[in-house]
C-alpha cells in the first residue's frame, strides 16, 4: 500500500475509533441526515477539504503510476468514506479496523 494512503488511514482510525470519534461520527450523521443547512456546512468546512487532500494524495499516486490513471479520486474518496463508517458501525471480526479499510482501498484501486 502506498504511504501517503496508510497516513490518511491511519489519521482516520485515530480520530473515529476512540469512544468520543464514535459519539461524534453519530452526531454528525445524525444532524446532517435531519438538517440540510448542517449537512452544508459540514461538507464545506470539513468533508471537502479532506476530500481534497485525497484527491491530491491519489493524483500522486497516479503521477508515480502506482495506480492507473483513469482511476476517479473523488468516488474512490466517497467509497472509502463509506466502507469506514461501515467498519465503524459493524467492526471486522477477522482484523483490525485499518486493515480492513486498506485492504478495501487496495481493492478500490
Amino acid at each position: 500500500m502506498f504511504i501517503d494512503l496508510d497516513e490518511l488511514i491511519e489519521n482516520a482510525a485515530q480520530i473515529t475509533l476512540s469512544p468520543l470519534g464514535r459519539q461524534t461520527v453519530a452526531m454528525i450523521i445524525s444532524s446532517a441526515a435531519s438538517n440540510s443547512q448542517f449537512a452544508q456546512i459540514y461538507w464545506t468546512k470539513y468533508l471537502q477539504p479532506r476530500r481534497e487532500a485525497f484527491v491530491d494524495v491519489i493524483e500522486r499516486a497516479k503521477m508515480r503510476n502506482e495506480i492507473e490513471a483513469d482511476v476517479d479520486s473523488g468516488l474512490i474518496f466517497d467509497s472509502m468514506s463509506g466502507i469506514m463508517l461501515y467498519a465503524l458501525i459493524f467492526p471486522p471480526q477477522t482484523e483490525s479496523w485499518r486493515e480492513y479499510v486498506r485492504r478495501a482501498l487496495h481493492l478500490l484501486l
